[in-house]
């Protein structure tokens, strides 16, 4: 695995950062790629970074999806953008207390695991405050790529905010954020 600097992997959020938002969505044929995600994550492979998904699944605690509807739609995203080193999905509710819901660090650990770096060579490129606040629980850097239903306290607690995923990888690959004292 190459890298640049200290930065081994960038991991990503799935629904509103790597594919546009389908609340719960158990159906592939709905999975859309966001806007420039899959000449954002060529940049990273290009980059020599592994690359993998982390994503919070709460229908599956609540009964609206299986999780082989989930595995299903992720082989959808990896087929539009993939391929990815690891996936690690949170199939528990908000009230489950688990330690792998974002923004618990859980996913990220075992992403780091499955890769074999240490947090701190990894970052989390998400769309709202839980995905910043798992990184910065885990080590690891952050930046947010606003959309629609990111809040505006989310946005300002935030250390890095990227106008779009295109611009969240470029200053990673820049190494902004290991100049601004990340993690982030």
């Amino acid at each position: 695995m190459g890298g640049t600097g200290t930065l081994k992997a960038v991991l990503f959020d799935r629904d509103g950062t790597l594919v546009v938002d389908v609340p719960y969505n158990g159906d592939p044929q709905l999975v859309r790629p966001m806007d420039g995600a899959l000449e954002a994550l060529n940049r990273v492979r290009a980059a020599g970074l592994a690359t993998g998904v982390v994503s919070n699944q709460s229908g599956v605690a609540r009964g609206l999806l299986t999780l082989d509807q989930v595995t299903s739609v992720n082989r959808r995203v990896e087929l539009e953008l993939g391929p990815f080193d690891v996936w690690e999905v949170c199939p528990h509710g908000p009230e489950d207390g688990c330690g792998c819901r974002k923004p618990a660090p859980g996913m990220i650990f075992a992403a780091c695991r499955a890769l074999g770096i240490t947090p701190g060579e990894a970052a989390l490129i998400g769309d709202i405050g839980t995905d910043v606040e798992a990184a910065a629980a885990a080590g690891s850097r952050a930046v947010l790529v606003p959309t629609a239903v990111t809040r505006q306290e989310e946005i300002d607690a935030a250390g890095v905010v990227a106008k779009n995923l295109g611009h969240a990888v470029e200053l990673l690959l820049a190494g902004a954020l290991e100049e601004q004292g990340a993690p982030a």
